[in-house]
């Protein structure tokens, strides 16, 4: 499908009818499978649509894949800028003698994670989510702000609020 005209609606609709299997094993070939696969053609297919009328048709099939290749890149960066931090430094000491835990230790250990728990959801829920938000999710007092319509101020308080609570509460376990 090459010719001089401009990419229009038709033409990429002929396009998607005519090449979601090739799509498809071009995706998987790459560690795209299943859904993610079928969310990559199909984003592939709305970048075409918003150059509907400005790209021209000659080629298509080659900008047809130079888009596609785009569309992987995109789908690895977000994947890994998502996960990075989700995972620890590799250590090569798996093997150095691992400190043993006493029935004792883990019993005071899951009494603690109770005790937080409970007090978590003692708090109110806006005190509780802003809690959350910071100490999980580790986003900064603006960040939690902008998101929630507050002011960095009333996020501080709220972090205050609950870490009170939640040194009461748990100093009793100490």
């Amino acid at each position: 499908m090459s010719g001089s005209s401009v990419l229009d609606a038709k033409t990429i609709d002929a396009l998607s009818r005519r090449s979601r299997t090739a799509l498809r094993r071009y995706f998987e070939r790459r560690g795209l499978v299943g859904a993610d696969a079928e969310d990559a053609i199909q984003d592939v297919f709305v970048r075409l649509s918003l150059r509907a009328g400005i790209v021209e048709a000659t080629n298509i099939d080659g900008y047809l894949f130079e888009t596609a290749a785009s569309v992987t890149i995109d789908h690895f960066r977000r994947r890994n800028a998502r996960f990075l931090q989700l995972h620890d430094e590799f250590q090569d000491d798996v093997h150095a003698p691992r400190e043993e835990r006493s029935a004792e230790q883990v019993m005071l250990a899951r009494e603690m994670l109770e005790t937080i728990a409970l007090a978590l959801r003692e708090l109110p829920e806006r005190t509780r989510a802003i809690f959350l938000l910071s100490r999980l999710e580790g986003l900064k007092r603006a960040e939690i702000a902008k998101r929630l319509g507050l002011s960095v101020s009333a996020v501080e308080k709220h972090l205050v609020k609950a870490a009170v609570h939640l040194t009461r509460r748990t100093r009793r376990l100490r």
